[in-house]
């Protein structure tokens, strides 16, 4: 033990303690356990993986293929070499239990399997939530996006009489209209929309709300409450000289248009102006035009001149890869500043998209546009300098001189997006703020007028698909008090079960295992063709192996300690160390956390634990020659007794 007198950082654990140190449940807006369900995958328990999966989420087969992920952002692996790959994993285990599979695990039956075992709104709890099946108020949803989708879902699993309300002819928002379908098949969100359906939700399409139908029609036709989730479905314009030419389109409407199968033309150079995920599946989706276009003209000279098809298809894709047709997307940040680079999920993505020739120009900010009789032909850029004050707030400065021009048939900005409440009216009470956004009470998501509720992109910036769906959920609760129901929330409870030590082992070379996400190689990826592709059996169980179980602890049981420090000298990441008592300054902060204090007549010894590296190997329980130290795995479980202690 060292001598020396220096203080040692610590901080007591609290009870919350092994919950907020399973980081990616934590990160999860409807804190899906995905660290259990990913080691279920790696015990070949695939069935119950997909019910941890799918019970807090009802879009979880949409959000195993494009969910942004923060919980792979938060996943202590991604300190060591890569996260966990949770959402490619998500969709393994739907693509065999979920809607969409052969033989999709019933809504029930989910319920069933995960009784208690989650903390948020989920099937199988509906006494703990409030009102019973059976008490069929009316509620109103308007918009079939993600927000609208999950309040819709948890209303009907409470028994209410929904129904959804969506301007479009089919469901999904702009998951089905934003996001290219390479990127999400649309029979996946069909599939996942028909499971809502199947617990009583009625979807009116069709029918947008406008002058002639609004709330107060709405209102009338006897709704107790509605949810306003129309989403951010404009785009933003861009203030420059020539920004009205034709030839400049908002992403948003380019994605649009062709996600509803109607014919653009982009010519054969396209500027994609902006930094995030938008801008990105435009440049993709237009380098998807340009092939399609350029091997449709070789296929009509194929016919026309006799060539061989093939032969003309390849020298199409030979013009694309030598620059004749050209993709590239303008950002005023850097590369690696942009906002596509902030996650997991946005640095895969523009990976994917370099592999795909598209080009980036980064720090460069738009001037103008030029073009000729109203048509653009190119635009004006001008050098960035910095994006950001001192202060941290957007204010790009520039560099004067610095003016270069690039040639262009087609602009697309992706600089923004807004929603559209030309709907509402002054009798409607609904109040919005000077940026747009309906005014709303970010713990109960209503609005100034008492009987709407809101979420999504409408009240909020514009986020992620999961984000939406808590809203809609967590508005689905507070129409639930408001029109009676409970008010109390499920407490929860820590179910302890340790681990026997004798077969007690990580897997073998876990912490060797690369991440691994498959793809279709570049030169097969053409119109809808879905890039990324499911693991194997075997490949996500290797996956899944990775995870670096934040749910088991090492706990200490300083009455059978000797102080023998065996365990300290195992340890192959230094996670534990034995202090005394005086030397120790409490924090409450530091990831050294006090695990035990030993009895007066062992020098006031602290067990310190460093658990952000600990990995779980297990070796310093398997070394203890006096059993002090065990391997114990945390759950959590909701008590529908809400007298019941909270962790």
């Amino acid at each position: 033990m060292s001598k020396t007198t220096d203080t040692v950082p610590a901080a007591i654990r609290p009870l919350t303690w092994f919950r907020e140190n399973v980081p990616c449940v934590v990160a999860c807006p409807v804190k899906t356990d995905a660290g259990r369900y990913v080691q279920l995958i790696g015990e070949g328990r695939y069935a119950e993986a997909y019910a941890v999966a799918r019970s807090p989420n009802p879009i979880a087969s949409i959000c195993g293929r494009t969910c942004g992920a923060p919980c792979e952002d938060a996943c202590r692996r991604g300190a060591i070499d890569a996260p966990v790959a949770i959402r490619p994993l998500k969709r393994f285990v739907t693509e065999r239990f979920g809607p969409e599979s052969f033989a999709p695990l019933h809504i029930d039956a989910v319920s069933e399997s995960t009784r208690g075992a989650c903390q948020s709104t989920t099937p199988g709890h509906v006494e703990s939530l409030g009102v019973k099946r059976g008490a069929r108020a009316k509620i109103a949803v308007v918009g079939a996006g993600p927000a609208g989708l999950a309040c819709a879902h948890d209303l009907a699993i409470m028994g209410y009489a929904v129904t959804v309300f969506e301007a479009m002819e089919h469901g999904g928002g702009m998951m089905r209209y934003g996001i290219p379908e390479y990127r999400l098949p649309r029979e996946v969100i069909d599939r996942q929309i028909a499971e809502i359906r199947d617990v009583g939700v009625e979807f009116i399409f069709g029918r947008p709300l406008d002058a002639q139908f609004g709330l107060r029609e709405i209102r009338a036709a006897g709704y107790h409450a509605i949810f306003l989730g129309v989403g951010a479905g404009r785009g933003c314009d861009l203030a420059i000289e020539g920004g009205d030419m034709d030839g400049v389109v908002k992403a948003i409407d380019f994605l649009l248009n062709v996600n509803r199968g109607y014919r653009v033309d982009v010519g054969q150079r396209v500027i994609v102006v902006g930094g995030g995920l938008v801008a990105l599946d435009a440049a993709r989706t237009a380098v998807r035009l340009l092939l399609s276009g350029a091997e449709r003209a070789a296929e009509e000279l194929g016919r026309v001149f006799g060539t061989e098809v093939r032969v003309a298809l390849d020298a199409a894709r030979e013009a694309r890869r030598r620059g004749a047709l050209t993709v590239s997307v303008v950002s005023l940040e850097q590369l690696d500043e942009m906002p596509a680079m902030r996650s997991v999920q946005g640095r895969e993505e523009m990976d994917v998209t370099r592999d795909e020739g598209i080009d980036f120009i980064s720090g460069w900010g738009p001037k103008r546009i030029v073009g000729e009789n109203g048509r653009a032909s190119g635009i004006e850029l001008i050098r960035c300098a910095r994006v950001f004050n001192d202060q941290g707030r957007f204010n790009p400065t520039f560099v004067p001189g610095s003016e270069r021009v690039v040639p262009a048939q087609t602009i697309l900005l992706a600089i923004g997006q807004r929603s559209d409440y030309s709907f509402l009216r002054p009798e409607d009470g609904v109040e919005l703020t000077p940026a747009g956004l309906i005014k709303v009470d970010p713990a109960t998501l209503a609005t100034t007028a008492p009987d709407v509720f809101t979420g999504g992109d409408g009240a909020f910036p514009p986020g992620l698909l999961i984000t939406a769906a808590e809203h809609g959920k967590r508005a689905a609760a507070s129409i639930d008090v408001y029109l009676g129901g409970r008010r109390d929330r499920p407490a929860m409870r820590i179910v302890v079960e340790e681990q026997p030590l004798a077969t007690y082992r990580m897997p073998e070379s876990y912490e060797r295992l690369a991440r691994y996400v498959p793809v279709v190689p570049v030169d097969r990826r053409t119109g809808i063709t879905e890039v990324e592709q499911c693991y194997t059996e075997a490949e996500a169980r290797q996956q899944a192996d990775r995870c670096l179980t934040c749910h088991v602890h090492p706990i200490y049981n300083r009455d059978l300690c000797v102080l023998c420090a065996r365990c300290a000298d195992i340890c192959p990441e230094n996670c534990i160390s034995f202090v005394p008592v005086e030397r120790l300054a409490l924090s409450a902060t530091d990831a050294t956390t006090v695990a035990a204090i030993a009895p007066a007549d062992r020098s006031h010894t602290a067990f310190l634990y460093a658990e952000q590296r600990c990995i779980r190997c297990g070796l310093c329980a398997i070394r203890c020659p006096t059993g002090a130290i065990t391997m114990e795995r945390f759950r959590f479980e909701e008590v529908n007794d809400v007298t019941a202690g909270r962790a």
